[in-house]
């Protein structure tokens, strides 16, 4: 049955490619919407580094957005990266589904995210780490706007476009190096080098300058890519005694 359903969902993805010219991340993204029964759907690369960030996710900064299906859904990606929690990190970090049916009922588990994420218009989330054995690239993230557990065949449809996700993931990386997400079009490429030229700035840790730099973000109501992109053009500047000027 799982192979005939994944047979289904490699021929729908075909016939969505043969229309257009799309990713196949994208394509997945979309496909998920239609056959989920979820409002939106996000796929992000991630990289991990030893020690991490502080968090215990061991994650680095270098994390881009591939393919959002909406606004909402791009909000949702940009605010875990702005905040370093969320069930994207969490389905990166442990190799494993993170399928929350009552966001608002996650406020401990994600201080942070959740009641921002509530406020965008999520009220249930689903994340499924993008990885190829052992490797883990990203995270293929799925939101709803009402409460609400997926099915068991919903489920099981997730998990092998997920796995199809990853696929294109793959083939997008082309010879690059899992960290390396200079290949992204999405700006969020630019904050593993405004994190660099922080902790320059501070003469301090990785990991204190992407502290800064979400710290500025946050405060500010800004999405990190922007702060990022500040800090690249020089626009920005982080000393020892301010968040910034």
């Amino acid at each position: 049955m799982v192979e005939n359903r994944r047979h289904r969902m490699q021929a729908l993805l075909a016939a969505d490619g043969a229309d257009r010219r799309a990713s196949a991340v994208s394509l997945a993204c979309e496909r998920c919407v239609l056959e989920l029964s979820v409002s939106g759907a996000g796929a992000t690369v991630l990289s991990k580094t030893p020690g991490g960030n502080g968090n215990g996710n061991g994650l680095s900064p270098s994390r881009g957005l591939v393919h959002a299906t909406n606004p909402v859904s791009a909000g949702l990606e940009d605010l875990q990266l702005t905040v370093g929690e969320g069930p994207c990190l969490d389905a990166f970090a442990t190799g494993g589904p993170v399928l929350i049916s009552d966001l608002s009922a996650a406020t401990a588990r994600w201080p942070a995210f959740t009641p921002a994420a509530c406020e965008l218009g999520a009220a249930a989330v689903f994340s499924f780490p993008l990885q190829v054995g052992v490797v883990r690239l990203g995270s293929l993230d799925l939101y709803r706007d009402t409460t609400g557990p997926l099915t068991r065949v919903e489920l099981a449809d997730a998990l092998i476009l997920s796995d199809l996700a990853t696929q294109g993931v793959v083939a997008d990386l082309d010879g690059h190096r899992t960290e390396d997400v200079s290949w992204l079009a999405d700006p969020h490429a630019q904050v593993h080098q405004a994190t660099g030229m922080v902790q320059v700035q501070l003469d301090s840790t990785t990991d204190v300058a992407l502290m800064r730099l979400r710290g500025y973000a946050f405060t500010h109501n800004m999405p990190l890519a922007d702060v990022a992109r500040r800090v690249v053009e020089r626009s920005l500047r982080f000393t020892d005694t301010e968040d910034g000027q």
